[in-house]
């Protein structure tokens, strides 16, 4: 019995092999005459012309500094009574070297001042300071109106038939 399963299994891995060849192109005859590819003329000659790229002469470029000296001075302020936005800035720049200072109004009536200097050797610095009295104003205290909530009791619906799928 063991042998005549050995023997089926390799006929089956014989026919599987032999299956995927057809034959040529995919078992199909060579196209008619009628059809075959048009002959074209042999492409002419083609000459590469050689060409020299030009010479680089490379110019020592003058030691002049395109960027002016960064110096500037600024400084702005804000009071405005009727929105309560009162603030101001100043900064002042001399080479690599930044200072400068803004203040404002917090909400709670004190003044936050920032001191703040950049340079290359330290990085920037800022130093915050409050000034002034803390006030906040009083709290309205509303009591809420208190709305008493009553349910509904539950509905109960008999259904009637519906081949048994409800009370009866």
């Amino acid at each position: 019995m063991r042998a005549v399963t050995q023997l089926l299994t390799a006929a089956l891995l014989v026919a599987t092999c032999r299956a995927g060849y057809l034959g040529g192109y995919g078992g199909y005859a060579a196209a008619p005459a009628a059809y075959a590819a048009p002959a074209y003329a042999a492409a002419p000659a083609i000459v590469k012309t050689a060409y020299a790229a030009p010479a680089i002469v490379k110019a020592a470029a003058p030691a002049v500094d395109y960027y002016s000296y960064p110096k500037y001075a600024y400084e702005y302020g804000v009071n405005d009574p009727h929105t309560g936005d009162v603030k101001r800035q100043w900064e002042e720049r001399d080479g690599d070297v930044v200072r400068g200072e803004y203040s404002l109004l917090e909400p709670d009536g004190t003044t936050r001042t920032v001191t703040y200097t950049a340079d290359a050797h330290n990085g920037f610095n800022a130093v915050v300071h409050r000034s002034g009295p803390s006030t906040h104003p009083a709290a309205a205290v509303a009591v809420p109106a208190v709305a008493k909530y009553v349910a509904a009791a539950p509905a109960i619906v008999k259904s009637v038939g519906y081949g048994g799928y409800g009370y009866h």
